[in-house]
């Protein structure tokens, strides 16, 4: 359990963290790539990939990490109607240890990585631009102090496309039970 403490201790340690930003300091920060337009048809499914780089130095929890008292990083979405978001697959994290608690490995994100997003515009869509505003809210670290947690605003279009007209089904025209030779 101490080595619990000290690293809650070690994320906590936030009065060094505004200290450093005061005194001209940059903060750590997550910056997101361009999102190229995606065009996915009505009805039909995509994946969008949004790529996201931790600065040098730094560290953020990924979506997944090993104690409740970490603070996991999460894509939150604000579709618009009738354009459904579906899983939103985050990448498996690294297993590392930091000098304020070097007996434990944390689960995090550094460097650059990647989350991928299922978008399905319902059929009934009007063909066009769309755009879906969202949220990376994360926290980053360095090998001795946690920052306060942070939201990154992420933003991307879906051109919708007509969906493909279906094929008809027509019947076979009626053949005569004989076999012919």
């Amino acid at each position: 359990m101490q080595s619990w403490r000290a690293i809650i201790a070690g994320m906590l340690l936030l009065t060094t963290s505004l200290a450093d930003t005061q005194a001209g300091r940059k903060a750590p920060s997550v910056s997101v790539a361009p999102i190229p337009l995606s065009e996915i048809a009505q009805g039909k499914s995509g994946t969008i990939d949004i790529h996201f780089r931790v600065a040098s130095g730094f560290h953020i929890n990924s979506n997944t990490p090993k104690s409740e008292y970490l603070i996991p990083t999460a894509l939150k979405l604000d579709a618009p109607t009738d354009i459904m978001i579906g899983r939103v697959s985050y990448p498996d994290g690294s297993d590392m240890s930091f000098p304020f608690a070097p007996e434990e490995k944390l689960n995090v994100y550094s460097g650059d990585f990647s989350v991928g997003l299922l978008v399905r515009p319902l059929h009934s869509v009007t063909p066009g631009k769309y755009v879906v505003h969202g949220v990376l809210k994360y926290q980053a670290c360095d090998n001795a102090a946690c920052y306060p947690p942070k939201r990154l605003p992420v933003e991307f279009e879906v051109k919708v496309v007509k969906a493909p007209p279906q094929p008809s089904h027509r019947p076979n025209p009626a053949q005569s039970p004989h076999v012919h030779g």
